[in-house]
């Protein structure tokens, strides 16, 4: 086959959770586990950090990602979705994988395919681990794609586990209350290895301790062991200083970071725990390291999507945020940039809770609803029917591309054009 006939066996074959939803996904790390059988067991082939969480969790991974590479480890990093390019999953030192090592993967293990059955997840996550094993990678860093204790990268045992936070998402499969969620987030604690969670949060905090001592897992939360100051928020440049609490002498960093968005700043608090960490486990990673590192996130790593600033005059910026608590960073960074006139494209998946997403959403802005190119997309009039009894006021669009237009054409150059409330949007956009 060629590159495009794969991706349309990988697309259309095999059950995908944008196309199906909830049954994609798996009760069990059976599959997982058959194919890595097969493949000779590669996850057990190189080290890994694996990092879950309701959000921050791919800003996280690319910025750990980063940092390693440039202190001189050959870095894997495996994340999930991809926004432009199936490759973006699967990069080694920021390079994505070779259209021929997808083709290659495919057509060798076809018949496995065929005869087990697996999710477009659990392929994914079988190349991949495949992949770092052959490029004998230094170090992996693991993003988890659903969940955690059913995520077919949980056949992993990490120098290190990493939870950003726990929020509203995915409840249908998850749990409908913040513990059961932070219960299945858990799963990725594995007996003595360190765990870092990224924020306290009181009503889930108990869950990680507990489970963090039934594992012996040694457990920090990062929030506390940092305080930040965020400094000039620019156009394309936020400065921000952390400085870590818990040592008699503290650790100062300055950063100049090249992923804006006031909500990184948490972020980095996780990132900087865990190098602290690995920095005890044997590994070499110094302040230029990570100053370096953490202005040319983009460059290293090819990460898009977070604030991302797409074209100023209009300003136009998109991000990935689609949660509560994504929609909640949103909105803060909507509120310090400087506007006349907000237009915010937006569309969303058809298995969310729209209605807390809308409630938080301004009625002074002018909305350009639309569906975006995938099986679960909600219809843009739905969308635009529930937006409005929640006093968001706007025009349905037959697509994304469509709606972008228009929000671009109507804009002055002292407007803000925001896109957002799904991945999917944003992935069309850029």
């Amino acid at each position: 086959m060629t590159y495009a006939q794969t991706l349309d066996y990988l697309y259309t074959q095999l059950p995908m959770f944008t196309r199906v939803g909830a049954s994609a996904f798996k009760k069990d790390l059976d599959n997982t586990l058959e194919l890595c059988a097969r493949l000779d067991n590669p996850q057990h082939k190189f080290k890994s950090i694996h990092v879950g969480g309701t959000n921050g969790k791919g800003s996280t991974s690319h910025m750990l990602a980063a940092i390693l590479q440039t202190a001189g480890y050959k870095t894997g990093l495996y994340t999930s979705p991809h926004l432009k390019d199936f490759r973006e999953r699967i990069r080694v030192n920021g390079e994505m994988i070779s259209e021929q090592t997808v083709v290659d993967f495919v057509q060798d293990h076809k018949a496995d395919f065929d005869e087990i059955q697996p999710s477009f997840f659990e392929m994914t996550v079988a190349l991949a681990f495949d992949v770092f094993a052959k490029e004998k990678v230094d170090i992996a860093i693991i993003e988890v794609g659903l969940g955690g204790r059913l995520d077919s990268t949980n056949v992993i045992t990490p120098l290190l586990s990493v939870i950003t936070n726990i929020g509203w998402d995915h409840m249908n499969m998850l749990g409908d209350t913040l513990p059961l969620i932070a219960g299945e987030k858990a799963g990725i604690i594995k007996p003595n290895v360190p765990v870092i969670i990224g924020e306290y949060q009181a009503e889930v905090a108990d869950v990680f301790i507990a489970k963090a001592k039934q594992e012996h897992a040694p457990i920090l939360f990062a929030s506390e062991e940092w305080r930040d100051e965020v400094g000039s928020q620019k156009s394309e440049v936020e400065s921000l200083d952390v400085i870590l609490n818990h040592t008699s002498q503290p650790i100062t960093h300055n950063l100049q970071l090249d992923l804006t968005g006031t909500y990184q700043a948490k972020n980095v608090k996780t990132v900087l725990s865990a190098l602290w960490l690995l920095n005890t486990s044997g590994y070499t990673i110094n302040s230029p390291h990570i100053s370096e590192a953490l202005s040319h996130v983009k460059t290293l790593t090819g990460l898009r999507g977070r604030w991302d600033i797409l074209s100023t005059n209009p300003l136009v910026i998109c991000d990935t945020g689609h949660n509560p608590e994504g929609i909640t960073e949103v909105m803060k960074n909507i509120a310090a940039t400087p506007y006349k006139q907000l237009h915010f494209v937006i569309g969303m998946v058809n298995d969310k809770d729209h209605s807390k997403v809308l409630s938080m959403l301004p009625k002074n802005a002018i909305y350009y609803f639309c569906r975006p190119d995938i099986p679960r997309g909600l219809d843009a009039e739905s969308l635009k029917q529930k937006a409005q009894s929640f006093g968001l006021s706007g025009l349905a669009y037959a697509d994304v591309t469509s709606a972008f237009k228009a929000a671009k054409q109507a804009a002055n150059t002292d407007d803000l054009v925001f896109v957002g409330g799904s991945t999917f949007v944003v992935a069309e956009v850029i």
